[in-house]
């Protein structure tokens, strides 16, 4: 079965019969595509001895999450069969995620094709001259594992109420745990694949890898470009951004919300906040980055170093200018400057929105370069602020950038915010305002 290509849709509904087809499956088709879902449903049935065409194999194997309305008439569609076998093929080769309804029928009738589901089956094997008994298996096989399926049953409720609850449950299984990368990345795929083999992706064991370096060389970029590669692997995924400047606390509440899926109660103390984790989250596997840590106690507070409270396979990223605070961890990950060929690159990326740099601004960017420290998050704020001004303006800006310490980044950030015009800095502030209790990262990228 080949690899299944980038997914067009999130839901695919299998259901057969007229049962469903004019009713729940109308009902929540329809409930999916107002809530913004994109679904897939088909609306024609398979004629006699014909199998089902690649488009809709495809359409199964690109979806991401499965879910067949396991009706009283279900079994009788030799369709919905067909498609049932390959849902579980890609649950089990990709680990695509199966969601059954059991509608008007109990999970055992599936599990054991008793009832309506043994007449069914009954009845394909007597037409055994058009089914193979593999073919009449592999049908068997995929009703018992999925009737074992956790699922959604309608039992008394209204169909109104009923199919709200499976969107917003799909609502919040769909939550993409990406997050958003900086455009105009350069020399970074080196470096992450460095972290991905050290973490060990592929392997069952928990690894904790700390990446450490000076401010503004490009930490936090490089954990959350790792973090979107091994987030698909993972159901419980957490990034703790700004760790130095929160209390411990709130991160402690923050984690446990995620990995559980729920607003849980303030956290009142940081022992309070380690039980809780350590009693919620042992089981879980999980895959975590802590942003801008400075110190071991929190470090010790959220995954107990040493004893990480996570359960087997779990990862964990770390980030920090401070070394120290590594020493128990599986394996450390510096990250230098960038060299000053890849530096001036990316400041032309930023500066001139190009990869080449203009004849007359060659010489005042390697300046630039120079004075910005060959630092990734200095480049890109300097080149924006410089980026279609005249040569003056930057002989001027670069002047004032020469006056301060290499490693002082955020007073040579503070020169953009300095050049504006007093009404422009208040209109900053009362923005930034607005912003005050929000998780940095959203606001970083808005």
């Amino acid at each position: 079965m080949e690899k299944p290509t980038e997914s067009g849709y999130e839901v695919f509904l299998s259901f057969g019969g007229p049962d469903t087809r004019c009713d729940i499956a109308d009902y929540l088709y329809n409930s999916l595509i107002r809530a913004g879902i994109r679904a897939y449903r088909d609306n024609e049935e398979l004629p006699i001895g014909k199998e089902i065409g690649p488009e809709l194999v495809q359409a199964i194997k690109q979806s991401e999450i499965l879910i067949p309305i396991l009706s009283k008439q279900y079994a009788t569609s030799v369709w919905c069969l067909m498609e049932l076998v390959q849902m579980v093929e890609c649950k089990e080769k990709w680990g695509r995620k199966i969601m059954p309804i059991f509608y008007n029928v109990a999970p055992s009738e599936v599990r054991h094709q008793i009832g309506n589901y043994h007449e069914a089956i009954n009845s394909h094997i007597n037409k055994r001259q058009r089914y193979t008994d593999e073919t009449i298996q592999n049908w068997k096989a995929a009703l018992s594992k999925v009737g074992a399926l956790r699922g959604w049953e309608l039992n008394e409720r209204g169909k109104g109420e009923f199919t709200e609850e499976v969107v917003r449950t799909l609502l919040i299984e769909l939550k993409k745990d990406n997050l958003a990368e900086p455009d105009n990345l350069v020399e970074m795929d080196d470096q992450v694949d460095q972290i991905m083999e050290k973490i060990g992706e592929q392997t069952t064991g928990t690894k904790i890898v700390g990446i450490h370096g000076m401010g503004g060389v490009g930490k936090t970029t490089l954990a959350t470009i790792v973090y979107n590669k091994l987030s698909a692997d993972f159901d419980n995924c957490c990034f703790l951004s700004n760790i130095r400047e929160t209390k411990i606390a709130s991160l402690q509440n923050q984690l446990i919300s995620k990995v559980l899926r729920m607003d849980w109660p303030s956290i009142n103390s940081i022992n309070e906040g380690i039980i809780v984790i350590k009693n919620r989250l042992s089981s879980k596997k999980v895959l975590l980055v802590l942003d801008d840590v400075d110190q071991n106690t929190q470090l010790e507070a959220l995954v107990g170093m040493g004893e990480c409270w996570f359960d087997r396979g779990s990862k964990v990223i770390i980030t920090t200018r401070n070394e120290e605070v590594l020493k128990d961890v599986d394996l450390k990950h510096e990250l230098t400057e960038m060299d000053f060929s890849h530096s001036l690159l990316l400041f032309s990326k930023h500066a001139f929105r190009r990869d080449h740099l203009p004849v007359e601004y060659i010489s005042l960017s390697e300046k630039a370069v120079e004075i910005c420290g060959c630092l990734p998050l200095a480049l890109e704020i300097i080149g924006s602020f410089l980026a279609g001004k005249d040569t003056k303006f930057w002989v001027n800006t670069l002047e004032r950038l020469k006056t301060i310490p290499h490693k002082d980044v955020k007073s040579k950030l503070r020169i953009s915010f300095e050049a504006l015009e007093h009404r422009e800095k208040e209109i900053f502030l009362d923005v930034s305002c607005f912003f005050v209790g929000f998780d940095v990262r959203i606001v970083t990228y808005m």
